[in-house]
């Protein structure tokens, strides 16, 4: 199987702190960040590359997370991006070695606009997203 990287969910306490490291000391771009402190999207985040971005979770999302399990601090989640064909097979490797998925297929924000989730746990309870996105040349196969 091949992905990419499409994202990294950071769980944070200050946005303000946060947003002022990531953008002002590591230069990294800022994205919907007018939409969300006008209240439009639930958080912002920060653009690694043209593929990846880092999503900073205020404290009023991540206390509301589905994680089981110990888990980390301040990562909520990762994800990878497939093709939908691979993102099919995925599913069903999932299902045939009895791994449950912790949400249906739902539609999600990430590095490539919106795209096509599942969400399920690695043996130690780190959450996994894995997506596809429809108009992303590179997915197709």
């Amino acid at each position: 199987m091949q992905c990419a990287m499409d994202h990294i969910v950071i769980n944070v306490l200050d946005i303000k702190v946060m947003l002022s490291f990531y953008s002002d000391i590591l230069q990294l771009k800022a994205e919907r960040l007018e939409e969300f402190r006008t209240g439009n999207v639930p958080f912002p985040s920060v653009r690694l590359n043209a593929d990846t971005i880092i999503d900073l979770f205020p404290k009023e999302m991540w206390q509301k997370t589905f994680l089981a399990g110990p888990g980390r601090v301040n990562l909520n989640h990762f994800c990878i991006a497939l093709s939908k064909s691979e993102w099919d097979a995925l599913g069903e490797r999932l299902k045939d070695k009895s791994v449950a998925i912790k949400e249906v297929p739902v539609q999600r924000w990430g590095a490539h606009a919106t795209g096509t989730s599942i969400y399920f746990l690695d043996p130690e309870d780190n959450l996994i997203e894995a997506r596809y996105y429809e108009s992303t040349a590179k997915n197709k196969n």
